[in-house]
């Protein structure tokens, strides 16, 4: 049955393992969990119907029964009443009751053993069912600090590499050349060396000048 082949896949589900192995595992032992579920309400439906149809089995082999024992009593009335075609006849009918009760009884043994196989079934996929449904939260909690780890030791590992540093030395080293390069340029802005000859030669200028006032001063 391919129900009992899923259930037995279920069952045999080792929830840990199939994390490990899973892209995204909250949402796959989620999904295992709703699986067990539907698989438990199917296998519940499958064991009642078996369970009714060897009740049906049991209640045809008792109705042949009854006809077989019905059968032969009218045999034995046939003989009382010195009819031995009659009684052959009820007799022959009596043997064909027999087989289908035989018949029946065989099939109703099959049920039986199928009626058990699904409570066996049902019973562990319960069971399977209600630890997975305990170990979720655990599993699920470890998990989530197991990423949580590897975050902060990625994280650690940044911190510790020199890349960004040399980075932000190259950085601040460019800075300060563009610094360096205004700061002379702006050296340069204060004038050429003849314009400093020029300033000189008009302070003389106006040294001399004022000295000639002072010279003509009565």
């Amino acid at each position: 049955m391919a129900l009992m082949e899923r259930v037995a896949t279920l069952v045999r589900a080792n929830l840990s393992d199939l994390m490990d192995r899973a892209e995204d595992p909250e949402k796959m032992i989620k999904q295992v969990i709703l699986d067990m579920q539907n698989q438990l309400m199917q296998v519940k439906t499958q064991v009642a119907i078996a369970i009714a149809d060897e009740h049906l089995l049991r209640k045809k082999q008792k109705e042949n029964e009854e006809r077989q024992t019905e059968w032969v009593r009218k045999a034995e009335l046939a003989v009382a009443k010195k009819d031995d075609e009659l009684a052959r006849a009820a007799l022959e009918r009596s043997l064909s009751c027999r087989s289908m009760a035989d018949n029946f009884r065989q099939q109703a043994e099959d049920q039986s053993v199928q009626v058990e196989n699904l409570k066996s079934a049902l019973q562990k996929l319960e069971q399977k069912l209600t630890e997975a449904q305990a170990k979720s939260d655990v599993i699920m909690a470890q998990h989530r600090r197991a990423r949580a780890v590897s975050r902060t030791a990625d994280a650690h590992a940044g911190a510790a590499d020199g890349a960004a540093h040399d980075a932000f030395d190259r950085m601040k080293n460019k800075v300060d050349r563009v610094d360096a390069i205004g700061k002379a340029k702006g050296a340069d802005s204060t004038g050429t060396v003849e314009e400093r000859f020029a300033a000189l030669e008009k302070q003389d200028e106006i040294e001399r000048l004022l000295t000639e006032l002072k010279t003509k001063k009565p």
